[in-house]
């Protein structure tokens, strides 16, 4: 298992980015898994509202409430004390307008113990990223599949497939950056539109279906366990062939660190 290690924080980021060394983030929702994860050597965990359909069985992630997200990161932070903790806005906590935004930010903070939070959304969202950013909070943007305007993009699928839309997410990213994102995840979208982004950004790019030359990658755990019904193409069941949980999140952490994950198969173009 890995040593007691320093928790990384927004400075040591920004050196892996510069470095080109791989940051190594899952989604974790309770104290075991959460557990395990820092034991094997993740460097970030994401208490993501997909916690919402694999821990609580909604259809979507829309349902989640900001309660049962506080539950949720504050178990996952008593597993993982070392280890980087970023709380997931679930819908309707921070839209409706900058106040409500920094309230819920800082419930992530004061109640769980969070490094930072994460809400989805391009330049429409700049302002309550800067507000949340202004009140000293730490905040990760989310562009290309964004989950909680499902029924807006009209269901899963890859994201950002023409020239346009490609561009619009440049500026939508520079827009967060510019705004105070400390972070950006982008999900499903084509491996070279992220490695744009990637480019064009000073602050780290994370992927999901986003192909290999984001400065690091985030799986959500049920899935690279293979404790979903459909695999997603960019993911793959690590604990296949492993003896362990912890077997499994330590062979993705340092796939992610060898560049041998994501592959082209896992990858969209």
């Amino acid at each position: 298992m890995a040593d007691k290690r320093t928790k990384v924080n927004i400075k040591k980021l920004l050196k892996m980015k510069r470095d080109q060394t791989p940051v190594a983030w899952i989604t974790s929702y309770d104290l075991p898994f959460a557990y395990v994860a820092e034991q094997a050597g993740v460097e970030m965990i994401l208490v993501g509202d997909s916690g919402g359909m694999v821990q609580l069985g909604y259809k979507t992630t829309n349902p989640v409430t900001m309660d049962e997200m506080i539950t949720m990161a504050k178990t996952a932070r008593r597993g993982a004390p070392d280890t980087f903790l970023i709380g997931d806005m679930p819908q309707g906590s921070y839209e409706v307008g900058e106040k409500e935004a920094i309230i819920n930010s800082l419930r992530f903070v004061k109640e769980a113990d969070c490094d930072a939070v994460k809400l989805e959304g391009g330049k429409r969202m700049a302002p309550k990223v800067k507000a949340i950013s202004d009140a000293g909070i730490l905040v990760m943007g989310h562009l290309g599949l964004t989950p909680q305007s499902i029924h807006q993009i009209g269901g899963f699928g890859v994201q950002a497939v023409s020239n346009k839309a490609a561009k619009k997410l440049e500026k939508d990213a520079l827009s967060l950056q510019e705004a105070g994102a400390s972070c950006l995840v982008l999900e499903c979208i084509p491996s070279s539109t992220a490695a744009s982004v990637t480019k064009l950004l000073d602050i780290p790019v994370i992927g999901i279906g986003a192909g290999i030359y984001c400065d690091g990658q985030v799986l959500v755990l049920h899935d690279m366990l293979g404790l979903t019904l459909k695999q997603p193409k960019f993911s793959k069941n690590f604990l296949s062939g492993n003896d362990s949980i912890f077997d499994a999140i330590e062979e993705y952490v340092n796939q992610v660190k060898n560049n041998s994950f994501p592959s082209p198969s896992n990858s969209y173009e």
